[in-house]
């Protein structure tokens, strides 16, 4: 416990000197008020989404028991993606996003089990299931994309890749975040019985049923808050629950703050990346992590199959 208290010191230190490198890389220091509404909003919004996507992504590779299980792969995040994509296209509001994203994600969720009941929601049945129905919603997306007029085209081209330009005050996300961990943290010894099995959980008594609705909804607003808040960025939540488990075990009492430091912290730094490597052109921070992330999982793969 005294290593893991350690440990949390040092990545709570690395967040901090993350943030401070973030927030003072860059133009508009000079300028108060562009520091105020265009900096410190993106800065704490990749902070936030990268915490999100970490631990809807260590979620959902407990509640299916597998490595691969991430919210881009199961469909949530494209659920909440067509969502707010339909609400954009018919003008409606943006304080509507966030219900419509979630919707969307549920959605998807109850779909992916409807498709995957006659195998018993085994975890193959689901990730299948995700991926076909991912592949059918993408489809939908390029038809919305073709159908869109010019004028908002490239805004929402730059949303669908993964984009923090101009990002308002995270209030809302960050309350989601801080809320949904707080109630994760205070399930975890019942994750940490749930991530033996099935069997092993009922014989221990844990209403497993209960707890993967309440996971799988936390996880679906999770996903929907990201999307909301900066479009769709992956391997964010495929790599981060990859590395803490590395790091940590797979105790979720430290597994879930870990995650959400990281993830928080990834993304701050390829979000730093994006915006200084062409400035003053920014490239979609979804561009920049697949470029990154795509390798790293690789060679995570190629790692654990040799050894």
């Amino acid at each position: 416990m005294r290593q893991h208290t350690r440990l949390l010191s040092l990545l709570l230190t690395f967040t901090l000197t993350c943030v401070v490198f973030a927030l003072l890389s860059g133009n508009n220091l000079a300028d108060p008020l562009a520091f105020l509404q265009l900096r410190l909003p993106r800065v704490l919004a990749a902070l936030v989404c990268g915490g999100l996507l970490a631990l809807a992504g260590t979620l959902m590779q407990l509640l299916l028991q597998n490595p691969l299980a991430d919210p881009y792969v199961l469909g949530t995040s494209s659920g909440a993606a067509l969502a707010t994509l339909l609400l954009m296209l018919f003008g409606i509001n943006e304080t509507w996003f966030l219900g419509g994203a979630w919707l969307g994600s549920l959605l998807t969720i109850f779909l992916i089990f409807l498709l995957a009941k006659k195998q018993r929601y085994a975890t193959h049945a689901l990730l299948l299931a995700g991926i076909a129905i991912t592949c059918g919603l993408s489809a939908i997306i390029s038809c919305i994309l073709l159908l869109t007029p010019h004028g908002t085209l490239r805004g929402m081209l730059f949303w669908l890749t993964g984009d923090l330009n101009g990002v308002r005050m995270p209030w809302l996300e960050s309350f989601i975040l801080l809320a949904g961990f707080s109630c994760c943290w205070l399930l975890a010894p019942g994750l940490n019985v749930l991530c033996r099995g099935e069997i092993a959980a009922r014989a221990l008594g844990l209403p497993s049923e209960q707890y993967r609705l309440i996971l799988y909804i936390l996880g679906a607003l999770f996903t929907a808050a990201a999307v909301t808040l900066a479009g769709c960025i992956g391997f964010i939540g495929l790599i981060v629950p990859h590395l803490t488990r590395r790091l940590v075990g797979f105790d979720h009492r430290i597994v879930l703050p870990v995650s959400l430091l990281l993830g928080g912290s990834l993304l701050l730094l390829a979000d730093t990346l994006a915006r200084s490597l062409l400035a003053p052109m920014q490239l979609p921070i979804g561009m920049l992590l697949a470029m990154i992330g795509a390798p790293v999982f690789i060679g995570m793969l190629y790692n654990r199959t040799s050894s």
